[in-house]
C-alpha cells in the first residue's frame, strides 16, 4: 500500500497547488486561536475551507482541519465551534492535542473522525492505546524525537496510524511545550502557535558582528557575510565552559527522504511535510518530488534522490532523531 502523502497548506492558493501536485492529504487549519499556526495572512475562513474541500474531494484527496491549539479556560466554545465547523465543511478528520477537546468532539461529533495532534506529544504505545481507547483516535502524529526502530516498536504494539515528519522544520523538544521560548517571549508554542514568534526576533550589527536575538537574548552570533539563521531556541548556541555551539542540532532541515523505505517497513500510514506558512511554490515542489518517491517504492523502483537540497533551510539538512546523532 502507498504511504500516504500530507501536505501542509497555509491558504486556499497552497491547497489547491498541494492537490495538483499529487498530495493525497491537505491539512490546514482556521484563520482563529484554534490553530496553532494562527499568522497573519494565513489560513482559511468559514468559506474558503468548504470551497477547499470540495475542490479536494473533486480531486480525490482528503483535507484534515488542524484544531490543534489548547482552550482557553472559559472560552471553550471557540473551538467547539471549530470542530462542529469543520465537519459542516466535509473535512475528512480533525487533528487535536486537548484531551476535553478530544472528549467534547467524541462525544457530539462522534462520526467526524480524529487524528492526535504531535502537540500532544504521544511517544509510546502505552499512552496511544489510551487515546484510541478512551477518545476514538484513529491515527497520532508522532513526536520528532523517535528512531525508526522506536517507530517500529510502536506500531508492533498499536493498531492506531502512524503519521511522521519527514521534511521541514525540526522540532527537537517535547513538541509544542518549549519552556524556553514562553520563557524568552512570554509566549506559549501550543496557544500562541510559534515557537519563535517573529515579533519577538531582532537582528543586531555590533561592530561587523551579527546578533540574532529572540525576546532580548542572544540567540546565535555570526561574523560578517556569515548567514544569520532564525534564533530558535532548541538550535541557538550556547556556552558551556570553554565550549560554544549547537546543544541539539545545526538550525537546518529535516529531510527523511532516504528513510522512506524504512519507514514503511517499519509501519508508517503517513509522510508529513511541515510548511503551513510556505508557498505554494514550495508547498508545490516538494509535495511532487515526495509523490515521486512513494511511487517508486510501490513500482519497485529505485527513490529519487537529492530533489530537495534546494528547498531547506540553509540549503542544509539531516535526518534529526531518525538515527539518534544527538540523544
Amino acid at each position: 500500500m502507498v504511504m500516504e502523502i500530507v501536505c501542509p497548506a497555509g491558504t486556499p492558493a497552497a491547497l489547491r497547488a498541494a492537490v495538483k501536485a499529487g498530495a493525497h492529504t491537505v491539512y490546514c487549519g482556521f484563520a482563529d486561536e484554534t490553530n496553532a499556526r494562527n499568522f497573519p495572512g494565513l489560513n482559511f475562513d468559514r468559506a474558503e475551507m468548504r470551497e477547499g474541500v470540495a475542490f479536494a474531494h473533486q480531486h480525490g484527496a482528503k483535507v484534515l482541519v488542524a484544531i490543534n491549539t489548547f482552550p482557553r479556560a472559559g472560552h471553550e466554545a471557540i473551538w467547539h465551534s471549530a470542530v462542529a465547523d469543520a465537519e459542516a465543511c466535509g473535512a475528512d478528520a480533525v487533528i487535536l492535542a486537548d484531551a476535553g477537546l478530544l472528549a467534547h468532539t467524541a462525544h457530539h461529533h462522534p462520526g467526524l473522525r480524529r487524528h492526535l495532534s504531535v502537540q500532544a506529544a504521544a511517544a509510546n504505545a502505552d499512552v496511544i492505546n489510551y487515546y484510541a481507547e478512551t477518545f476514538g483516535v484513529k491515527r497520532v502524529v508522532l513526536p520528532r524525537v523517535l528512531s525508526v526502530p522506536e517507530i517500529a516498536a510502536i506500531n508492533a504494539e498499536t493498531e492506531v496510524e502512524t503519521e511522521v515528519f519527514v521534511f521541514g522544520g525540526l522540532c527537537v523538544m517535547a513538541e509544542g511545550r518549549c519552556s524556553l521560548s514562553s520563557y524568552a517571549t512570554g509566549k506559549s508554542p501550543n496557544m500562541n502557535g510559534v515557537c519563535s514568534p517573529a515579533s519577538h526576533v531582532e537582528y543586531r550589527d555590533e561592530n561587523g558582528v551579527l546578533d540574532a536575538r529572540l525576546g532580548g537574548y542572544i540567540i546565535h552570533r555570526v561574523n560578517k557575510g556569515e548567514a544569520a539563521p532564525y534564533p530558535t531556541l532548541c538550535k541557538g548556541c550556547f556556552s558551556a565552559g570553554e565550549k560554544t555551539g549547537h546543544l541539539f542540532e545545526d538550525p537546518v532541515s529535516l529531510n527523511a527522504e532516504k528513510l522512506i523505505p524504512q519507514l514503511q517497513k517499519a509501519g508508517v500510514t503517513a509522510l508529513k511535510i511541515e510548511g503551513r506558512q510556505r508557498s505554494r511554490s514550495y508547498v508545490a515542489q516538494v509535495v511532487r518530488n515526495f509523490r515521486a518517491a512513494v511511487d517508486a517504492l510501490d513500482a519497485g523502483r529505485p527513490l529519487p534522490e537529492g530533489m530537495l537540497a534546494r528547498l531547506s533551510e540553509g540549503q542544509a539538512m539531516t535526518t534529526g532523531a531518525y538515527k539518534k546523532t544527538w540523544r
